[in-house]
């Protein structure tokens, strides 16, 4: 499989009044829509299924889940604060599950907010059917969000570690996967590449 790439990043303009402008191709348009909308129900699934809170309802703070998602994508997209195997490295005892979920439910429904934000962003400004993307500052830095967010959904289905082979054979079931994977891992860099100046 040939790697697709947005036309290369390039800056336009300095300071605040400074754009970020690429071209994506249809393909490329539909790939970054599928996948990032996918993410979309995914995060808002979850919110939308946390239980329902009297404290909450009572102080309108909003709550979240307690536990730590069970799927292993929102997992990794929502991980604990703190995991056992931190004990020795902070030079602490371990830190109850009550703490940890009582963290979780607080701090999840804002992390989601930020996640669907971000990708909500890349949504808008992506062209239906391909074509100039023009991205501000702002924007760009939620587009970094929004692809990296992808990437680890993307990286947890693959249990991508330093073994993992830069391609698979093309009959893999899992070599498109991986071929996206490390095509958003280029486009993140290019734009990361880009804002640096």
């Amino acid at each position: 499989m040939t790697r697709r790439h947005l036309s290369g990043w390039r800056r336009r303009g300095s300071g605040e009044t400074a754009v970020y402008t690429a071209r994506c191709s249809e393909h490329e348009s539909e790939l970054l829509r599928s996948i990032v909308s996918s993410m979309c129900e995914l995060l808002t699934e979850r919110a939308d299924s946390a239980p329902p809170d009297d404290l909450a309802t009572l102080t309108g703070i909003r709550s979240g889940h307690s536990s730590t998602p069970t799927d292993a994508t929102l997992g990794r997209l929502l991980p604990d604060f703190h995991r056992p195997d931190q004990d020795d490295q902070l030079g602490c005892d371990t830190v109850n599950g009550d703490l940890n979920g009582a963290l979780r439910s607080l701090n999840e429904p804002l992390i989601i907010d930020d996640k669907l934000a971000a990708a909500h962003c890349l949504l808008d400004t992506v062209p239906i059917g391909g074509g100039e993307i023009t991205l501000t500052a702002a924007q760009a830095d939620q587009w970094l969000t929004a692809i990296n967010d992808v990437r680890l959904s993307l990286g947890a289905m693959l249990g991508i570690s330093e073994d993992t082979p830069d391609e698979l054979d093309p009959d893999h079931p899992y070599a498109a996967h991986l071929h996206v994977y490390r095509w958003l891992t280029e486009q993140q860099w290019l734009l990361v590449e880009e804002l640096m100046g």
